[in-house]
């Protein structure tokens, strides 16, 4: 699979939404087409269609109609795939706030999201592997005010990050959990949710007010290592880390009505994304070099 993947999901308008683009809609107006994998904005003037002002193309396009299953098995699987086999991966979505980002990534009780299948998904591959044993431990944590909280720990606030050759990079006093089951796993993100910190917008009623970062460290090792004097890479301990993140979604104060906490929190989350925007774009140019 490619290192990095870049995807857009269209969301379907919300109530507000759509009655502006009825009214609209014999007049002057936009909306986004998709096509294959490329997104272009198609403009009206008096009802008379005007050519595409912006197109854009990306490693998939999923319409509106699309299903978070299939937004897992096109973008996610194969991260799942590599994680087991050694390789450390990431998932995370990205955009303004009420554009979906918690829907794809936590889902419904009738379409669940990415972390939900991820999860499922893992423990079905290791219940049924023969050759190796695993054992997985999880966290998970947000970023408020550029504060990192763990969420299944309520007591642990103001957490510090951390490096050492052991360890690498590491938050310091970050809770884990050592989990035999999916079902347990889903457990501790329920009892995490209720630690998350939301709040109401004039763009969204349930808006996310933190970046969360949910963690799966996965050990593994062949079953018949250490029987005999003969190792191989496949006796090989393996150690990999899947992040799946739900970023807080990027805001406009004028558009959000934010004042007192919520505009705190809006400019902390604007401004952290726009570090993590620059730190891609240097990565990017380092690939490019």
């Amino acid at each position: 699979m490619e290192k990095i993947c870049v995807a857009v999901r269209v969301r379907p308008p919300v109530d507000l939404e759509s009655s502006t683009t009825t009214t609209n809609s014999n007049s002057n107006g936009s909306h986004w087409k998709v096509e294959d994998n490329r997104i272009s904005l198609h403009r009206s003037l008096a009802g008379t269609p005007l050519p595409p002002a912006l197109s854009y193309t990306f490693d998939h396009v999923f319409d509106h109609d699309c299903s978070n299953s299939t937004v897992y098995d096109l973008l996610t699987k194969d991260i799942i795939h590599a994680v087991l086999q050694g390789f450390n991966g990431t998932a995370f979505a990205y955009g303004q706030t009420s554009s979906g980002k918690t829907f794809t990534m936590n889902g419904s009780d009738n379409n669940p999201g990415i972390i939900h299948r991820a999860v499922k998904d893992i423990f079905s591959k290791t219940n049924m592997s023969t050759e190796r044993e695993f054992l997985i431990r999880v966290s998970y944590m947000e970023i408020y005010n550029e504060e990192i909280n763990d969420l299944f720990a309520v007591e642990n606030q103001k957490l510090q990050i951390h490096e050492s050759l052991e360890r690498g990079i590491f938050v310091a006093g970050l809770r884990e959990e050592i989990v035999n089951s999916a079902e347990q796993v889903l457990k501790l993100i329920e009892m995490g949710e209720v630690n998350r910190h939301f709040g109401e917008t004039n763009m969204n009623a349930r808006s996310s007010r933190s970046h969360t970062i949910f963690r799966m460290v996965i050990e593994s090792k062949g079953k018949d290592s250490g029987s005999n004097d003969h190792s191989s890479l496949d006796d090989a301990i393996r150690v990999s880390v899947l992040n799946l993140v739900d970023l807080a979604g990027s805001e406009r104060i004028a558009k959000t009505g934010a004042g007192g906490v919520r505009l705190k929190e809006g400019k902390h989350i604007n401004k952290s994304l726009m570090t993590l925007g620059n730190v891609i774009n240097k990565l990017s140019d380092g690939a490019k070099q």
